[in-house]
């Protein structure tokens, strides 16, 4: 073993042992997987280690200062166990000091570049995830409810895959679009498949163990009727403010659907007439109105079911038909109520794709956007247009780099990485707690 890694490495095993000394088998078996992540070469493995360890030392002082004070306390010999606890206590915070070295740094090479940035993501999905597993009244995390406990190990790996996939993301600019597509196409795989497998009758699979219909309107509509549970409507907006209207091309669970749809054809149209943004504000208003209507109404169950599965389905043939047709994400852009609040929110939003000053109009943002948002108009006037999601497809394409993310007071590289690190961290802590 490396020099470099032997203190890290005891300590991290010396924890687990502590955890596993008072019962706490998932928490010993998480430290097990970070003293294994040591192995790798990594830069944002050993930040993320740094404060771990850190905690660590911090966490064993205390431990030791309440035995110690036990024994002093209870009159019993206590000198042994202060010398036994001050030297276990020395190697985990040798530790800290061993990564922290030129040689600690040094072993820690490739992507340093994202190293930060990576090491963000990891501590604020593991942060939020943990807040939401110690903060909710019911076991929100699915590996505690089948293995109580064992939601830590999740945690830890869900935080691993959103530093893993931010790496990706950060650095393979020209491949984004897929990227973004193929975790966006995850997540809605992850989030439908906890419904089939509730609806077959495993009822851990739901959020609350009560059925919901997966459908965006709903998100707003649903309160409205029911009068209460507005916890997705306030979901909804955190994003909004956080990330501006990438709820529609990263978050949210029926979107990739159409995006899928859209991509499987060359690009062949463009929307933005008027009859459809009179189609948009109409759905709109009507998922506003119908639900206090039908509540106000008493309407039977059934009723509403049946209305809330035809728009359903309307909204699944809009994707297979014309988005597929139109190359063109009509659903999204069309027909959804959240899409458009969205788009409103964006124009008050400070997130911006930018368009410079300098661009030649020659179109091939165009054809990548299949939000509808760069209009041989929108390209004219140097701005994106209010279907704009910050999908961020049409960056690579540029072939002088006139297209990238903007927000008040950053660089584009450094707004780039922000936005990244926000969306990523959301879509890392939606894929373990959303669900119906």
């Amino acid at each position: 073993m490396n020099r470099v890694l032997i203190l890290p490495f005891t300590g991290l095993l010396l924890l687990a042992a502590h955890f596993l000394r008072f019962g706490a088998v998932w928490e010993s078996g998480a430290c097990l997987g970070l003293a294994a992540l040591l192995f790798f070469r990594q830069a944002w493995i050993r930040l993320v280690l740094l404060p771990i360890l850190g905690a660590g030392t911090m966490l064993w002082a205390g431990h030791a200062i309440d035995l110690i004070t036990l024994r002093i306390g209870l009159g019993q010999e206590w000198y042994r166990l202060a010398t036994i606890m001050a030297g276990t206590g020395t190697i985990i915070a040798g530790g800290v000091f061993s990564l922290l070295s030129p040689r600690g740094a040094a072993r820690y090479y490739v992507s340093r570049d994202t190293a930060v940035p990576q090491a963000i993501l990891f501590g604020a999905s593991a942060g939020l995830l943990w807040l939401a597993r110690s903060r909710s009244p019911f076991a929100v995390l699915l590996a505690d409810r089948f293995l109580p406990g064992s939601g830590v190990v999740e945690i830890l790996l869900l935080a691993l895959y959103g530093a893993w996939i931010g790496g990706k993301f950060l650095n393979s600019r020209a491949s984004t679009p897929r990227l973004r597509s193929g975790i966006w196409t995850l997540f809605t795989v992850v989030f439908f498949s906890q419904l089939a497998l509730g609806l077959l009758g495993i009822p851990e699979m739901f959020m609350t163990g009560k059925l919901h219909l997966p459908v965006p309107a709903l998100i707003l509509a649903g309160p409205l009727y029911r009068g209460e549970g507005f916890f997705m409507p306030i979901l909804f907006a955190s994003t909004l403010i956080l990330v501006g209207p990438a709820w529609c091309s990263h978050l949210c669970y029926v979107g990739a659907l159409d995006d899928r749809m859209a991509k499987s054809r060359k690009k062949t149209a463009q929307l933005g007439s008027r009859s459809l943004t009179r189609v948009r504000w109409t759905i709109l208003w009507a998922t506003i109105l119908l639900p206090i209507l039908l509540s106000a109404l008493h309407a039977p169950l059934a009723m509403v079911v049946a209305i809330t599965v035809m728009f359903a389905t309307l909204s699944v043939l809009v994707m297979l038909t014309l988005s597929r047709r139109l190359g063109l994400m009509v659903h999204c852009t069309s027909i959804c109520p959240m899409g458009l609040l969205a788009n409103l929110w964006g124009r008050i939003s400070p997130w911006r794709i930018q368009i410079d000053s300098s661009c030649t109009g020659c179109g091939k943002c165009s054809e990548a956007c299949r939000y509808g948002a760069l209009s041989s108009s929108d390209l004219a006037r140097k701005k994106t247009g209010p279907t704009c999601t910050l999908c961020g497809d049409c960056l690579p394409t540029c072939p002088r780099g006139h297209l990238g993310y903007f927000f008040p007071g950053l660089s584009r590289t450094r707004a780039r990485t922000v936005f990244l690190v926000l969306v990523l961290t959301l879509h890392t802590v939606f894929l373990g707690v959303a669900r119906m």
